[in-house]
């Protein structure tokens, strides 16, 4: 079993910063991807940004130039670093990595960026 616990959300300005972290822990050999999606109310949970083990790297458009994803292979951590916060990034962010065939989540870190 895999477990991922984030942190780092928090409730912040406009045009503020914050930086989300995950760490992943349990049964675990490699880890093929790891990413953070989020979902705010009434939406559908999508894909913000993700990494592959070889540092491939995927954003949505909304958050490019904006966000960055980043990774820790060695202690199975992955980091967002999160800046020019605007208040439709209001969501809650979930850390979800690929552990062989299985796809893990966290429970969620909840990110308020107020105007």
């Amino acid at each position: 079993q895999v477990q991922l616990v984030e942190s780092g959300g928090g409730l912040v300005q406009a045009g503020g910063s914050l930086r989300l972290s995950c760490a992943a822990s349990g049964s675990i050999r490699s880890i093929s991807r790891m990413g953070w999606y989020r979902q705010a109310p009434g939406k559908q949970r999508a894909l913000v940004a993700g990494i592959t083990s070889g540092g491939m790297l995927n954003y949505v458009g909304s958050v490019k130039g904006r966000f960055s994803i980043s990774r820790d292979n060695a202690k199975n951590t992955v980091y967002l670093q999160m800046n020019s916060l605007k208040p439709e990034d209001t969501a809650v962010y979930y850390c979800n990595a690929l552990v062989g065939y299985m796809d893990y989540w966290g429970k969620g870190t909840l990110v308020t960026v107020s105007s």
